[in-house]
């Protein structure tokens, strides 16, 4: 009875509507107009096969999931491990670098969109730093590296502290067998700490991808999917083609079948590969 209402809110809002969209992804209904017809599987095709817009969206997509993915573990692993390795200032240390984290997506974002656009123009008037004068957010080239910049800003502080948990857990009396036997740090790291925390690299790996495959929030306050669409990820495609420009609800509903798919297939393999590799301690 205690589950209840949130079972009723989870299948009111999630599962009758993902229900619908993958009903309406057969269909050529524009959203709006209560007549529509059937049309098989013909929104998917056009997507994969036509939908040159599409594909080059899944690409960067594709590409930002692995920059995240990477980046964002190891950089929060790193800060994690040299956190946990200091005797004082813990307590600082991990709120100053899980700050970012507790911050509105949107809020933050509009913070680096004023740093880009007003900050760095104004520093690079000083001879010193020139190389600071060019367009963060319009540039296709840069734009990129200033969106992964934010989005592993953003992200690592959680991150951190899952790692952060797992490292904690590591039974002492492991660690102190191996400092008995010799072992330097890298042999701790490599034998002891990484094997015994794999349940945590499982779940941040996990997370990592889920958020990437659907970030919208971020890339559209810092550039807006452009400049050209060259920074438009799957989530901003779908929801161009059913609100903004084509009104076709039911040609953006297969787009997101597909995103679902990609991401189930993707998060199936990455958590049955890494289970395998977790260690009981």
């Amino acid at each position: 009875m205690f589950v209840l209402p949130a079972f009723i809110m989870y299948v009111t809002f999630l599962v009758i509507p993902m229900l619908q969209g993958s009903y309406y992804s057969f269909t050529n209904w524009d959203g709006l107009n209560k007549h529509y017809t059937f049309v098989g599987l013909e929104n998917f095709i056009e997507a994969i096969r036509d939908d040159a817009n599409f594909r080059t969206s899944i690409l960067f997509t594709a590409k930002y999931v692995l920059f995240a993915v990477v980046f964002q573990n190891a950089i929060a692993l790193l800060l994690a491990l040299m956190i946990e390795s200091q005797s004082k200032g813990k307590g600082w240390l991990r709120t100053i670098f899980f700050m970012p984290s507790m911050l509105s997506i949107i809020i933050s974002t509009f913070m680096w969109v004023f740093v880009f656009t007003k900050v760095m123009p104004a520093l690079s008037k000083y001879a010193v730093l020139k190389f600071l004068d060019i367009s963060w957010l319009g540039d296709p080239n840069i734009s990129f590296y200033t969106i992964m910049l934010v989005s592993i800003w953003g992200g690592i502080g959680t991150l951190m502290i899952i790692y952060m948990s797992a490292i904690q857990g590591i039974p002492m009396h492991l660690k102190e067998a191996a400092i008995i036997d010799g072992a330097k740090p890298h042999h701790m790291l490599r034998f002891i700490t990484l094997p015994l925390i794999a349940h945590a690299l499982t779940i941040c790996i996990f997370l990592t991808l889920n958020n990437s495959f659907k970030v919208y929030d971020l890339i559209y306050a810092l550039t807006g999917g452009g400049p050209a669409r060259a920074t438009q990820v799957i989530s901003m495609n779908i929801l161009e083609e059913a609100y903004q420009r084509n009104f076709r609800y039911g040609y953006a509903s297969a787009k997101a079948i597909i995103l679902f798919l990609i991401i189930l297939v993707i998060t199936l393999i990455q958590v049955s590969v890494m289970k395998k590799r977790e260690v009981e301690a």
